[in-house]
């Protein structure tokens, strides 16, 4: 399983580059429910705990939460594509 998610994770955020785009090819790899059920919950907690603590640092530093939102942006599109996708096979894999 961890296999399955390091290649999803990879092709989603890049090979140790967060600003990379994401690789179609690597996130449509099938995996099992409960694994794709696993997948989405990391990645909703990691989009979570990445806006959580962006808007702390960015309170810190006394940077405006618009500022602080448009630099994590670009990331918090991908994650939300990777979830997307994600539940897609969701669903596929339920029907």
């Amino acid at each position: 399983m961890r296999g399955l998610q390091d290649k999803i994770i990879i092709g989603i955020l890049g090979n140790n580059q967060m600003n990379s785009t994401p690789d179609s090819t690597t996130t449509s790899v099938q995996g099992s429910a409960e694994e794709l059920a696993e997948l989405i919950e990391q990645f909703e907690q990691y989009r979570e705990r990445l806006l959580s603590e962006t808007m702390k640092t960015a309170q810190r530093a006394k940077q405006s939460k618009k500022q602080a939102m448009a630099q994590i942006e670009p990331e918090l599109a991908k994650i939300d594509a990777a979830l997307l996708t994600l539940r897609q096979q969701q669903a596929d894999i339920s029907s």
